[in-house]
């Protein structure tokens, strides 16, 4: 009972230790915390937290806008003015935050911004040299728990029950040391991230203002450096396009500078506003100084105060620097932007004048490529009338035409591509590609174009000819660049009529080896047709056969002399020998027996009319001739010698 009574009392003397301890660390916490020093100045009127920030969000946005946002045109002076804009931007931006690191202590101490500013370096300060002792304590709290241990060990029984308390009393403070620790370690942290380093305070954003900018702080306030290399200009001759989009960049510079002017401005307006009330404080000090010495030049100060009236000239030097270290970056910033605002201005002029030059040619190339084309076009219309006055032949005609086509095509391409065009080895290379995929997805256009030249060729078509191709056979309306336009012709072999149908073949069908195209000799144009007359075996055949036969002559007597020109015209122009057609008769078996067969040229154009007068010949020929009726078993009948 007695042990459980002495271990309840240890228990007891533990907790109110612990409970001892604790209170302590509370209260220590409340008066440091009641004790952060704030500074109590008299701050200039009108000179705010915000103001400061506002001044250098401003700088900063102007500072990048300089930096990044104006770009280069190409010309020689552009190097020259973006270095010094760029120097002139860090300058400034270095100096604003000069004047606002110098500004943030004139704010009052009741100031949030201030008292979370300058009352956090005390605190941690407090809290530092709190956390110092108390790991000092804990350090010696092991040294005595471990010399305890030491004790126990050694010690006898009747002293060792003493040393046991000792240690627990130890261990226990031990253990609220190390909770106290752990609070100051976590009130420390909190303090350094919402103090001056952190969101909270003057100092604090303006901290984190300037590590937005870290290129300040790898630059220092001036630095020298080497002025960028400038960008070849345009040449002259770049072309149309080249110039157009020289011309647009330079615009597009024009009015970013413009911009940048306006900015450079309104950062300077703010600039004036921070600085204004600086001033007119500086000029109170001043006034405050000069009254002070006037009073102690006129001997009215009282004896025995020369320390006072040393220490009032001491605050007003202090008074007096802390205000001059705002206000003169200020003054130097103002002189800054005056001067990049003068940078910005001479860039802008400078390609004012450019551009001007750059229109000028624009304009000029402009007139050139309309006096071209209008050149072109007065010569396609010349070469027109020329055609058309001096050469009567129409296939010719339309051959001179296509070939205007061509030509002029070709010359306006070229002037447009020499107007427009500014790098021609990139022209070749693009037309290249260009070429090699026209060649394969316009493969069948460009075998048409290529046949027409071998229809419009010396032995080629021409309007009027009658040819059969696929199957179709037609007279030629027009042969186009890529199409063959025939006038369908329907009927049987011996009797053609015109459908009234266009069929319309591509070119391209001449070098397709399944769809052969057949066309009449130039200056030969007839067919042969053929009359069919039935024969009796028992009929007298010396009797038909020459009958038969001069009937067909005497028909063909009307139109060979014509045939015979025609031929003789086509032997000279091929230097080939030719036959005159001729009338002639063989007998033969044919599908009803004994027949005898006459094959005679008749003109493609007068098909029917020549064969209306062999039938109505060979008519008359019967009815005056009875005899020559018995020898024949049948009518005769008139077709195409060849089919097709």
């Amino acid at each position: 009972m007695l042990s459980i009574g002495k271990r309840n009392s240890r228990k007891n003397i533990f907790i109110r230790r612990k409970q001892f301890w604790l209170l302590f660390t509370v209260a220590t916490l409340t008066a440091a915390s009641a004790s952060l020093p704030s500074l109590v100045a008299q701050t200039p009127e009108g000179l705010h937290s915000n103001a400061i920030l506002d001044h250098l969000n401003a700088v900063i946005d102007w500072y990048r806008n300089t930096t990044t946002r104006v770009p280069t045109v190409g010309l020689p002076s552009d190097a020259v003015y973006q270095f010094n804009a760029q120097n002139m931007a860090a300058e400034v931006v270095q100096l604003a935050f000069q004047s606002a690191q110098a500004e943030a202590p004139l704010l009052p101490a009741a100031s949030p911004a201030n008292a979370s500013g300058t009352g956090t370096t005390s605190s941690q300060q407090s809290l530092a040299k709190m956390q110092s002792d108390v790991k000092a304590r804990i350090s010696a709290l092991e040294a005595q728990i471990s010399d305890l241990n030491l004790q126990i060990a050694k010690a006898p029984k009747a002293t060792r029950q003493q040393l046991m308390v000792q240690r627990e009393s130890a261990q226990g403070e031990l253990d609220l040391r190390k909770a106290t620790s752990e609070a100051f370690d976590q009130m420390a942290q909190f303090v350094s991230n919402n103090g001056e380093g952190g969101r909270g305070g003057l100092q604090g954003s303006i901290s984190e203002l300037r590590r937005s900018v870290p290129e300040l702080s790898n630059t220092g306030a001036k630095t020298a450096a080497k002025p960028p290399a400038a960008t070849l200009s345009m040449p002259s001759n770049g072309g149309l396009i080249g110039e157009v989009i020289g011309l647009y960049d330079q615009l597009q510079a024009m009015h970013q500078l413009s911009q940048m002017m306006k900015q450079t401005a309104a950062v300077k307006d703010a600039a004036n506003r921070l600085r204004t009330p600086l001033v007119a404080t500086l000029r109170a000090t001043i006034q405050q100084g000069e009254q002070l010495a006037s009073q102690t030049n006129s001997g009215s100060t009282p004896a025995g105060q020369p320390d006072q009236q040393r220490k009032q000239f001491d605050q007003l030097t202090a008074r007096f620097k802390e205000l001059a270290g705002a206000s003169v970056p200020l003054r130097e910033e103002t002189i800054l932007l005056d001067q990049s605002s003068s940078n910005f201005a001479e860039w802008r002029q400078s390609i004012v004048h450019e551009s001007n030059v750059i229109l000028r040619s624009i304009v000029l190339r402009v007139l050139g490529i309309a006096l071209a084309m209008g050149v072109i076009l007065l010569l396609s219309e010349v070469w027109r009338r020329i055609t058309f006055r001096y050469i009567s032949d129409v296939r010719r005609r339309r051959q001179f035409l296509v070939l205007r086509r061509i030509v002029i095509g070709f010359c306006m391409g070229l002037v447009l591509i020499l107007g427009f065009v500014s790098e021609f080895s990139s022209l070749a290379t693009f037309a290249g590609f260009i070429t090699a995929g026209l060649a394969v997805g316009l493969q069948t256009i460009l075998l048409s174009v290529a046949a027409y030249f071998f229809l419009v060729g010396r032995w080629g078509i021409r309007v009027g000819d009658r040819i059969s191709v696929a199957g179709v056979t037609g007279d030629v309306v027009d042969v186009g660049l890529v199409r063959l336009y025939l006038m369908e012709l329907a009927g049987t072999g011996v009797d053609l009529y015109q459908t009234g149908r266009i069929v319309v073949f591509s070119n391209s069908v001449l070098f397709q080896p399944t769809t052969p195209l057949f066309k009449q000799l130039p200056g030969a144009d007839y067919a042969w047709h053929e009359v069919v007359v039935p024969l009796n075996p028992a009929g007298k055949l010396n009797l038909v056969e020459p009958q038969v036969l001069e009937a067909v002559n005497s028909v063909m007597s009307g139109y060979s002399t014509e045939l015979q020109r025609l031929l003789g015209t086509t032997e000279r122009r091929i230097d080939i020998p030719l036959r005159v057609p001729e009338a002639h008769g063989q007998l033969q078996y044919g599908d009803s027996g004994l027949e005898y067969v006459v094959r005679y040229p008749v003109g493609l154009h007068q098909v029917s009319e020549v064969d209306d007068k062999v039938t109505r010949k060979l008519l008359e020929m019967l009815q005056q001739q009875p005899e020559l009726q018995g020898s024949i078993s049948g009518y005769p009948k008139i077709r195409a010698a060849i089919k097709g």
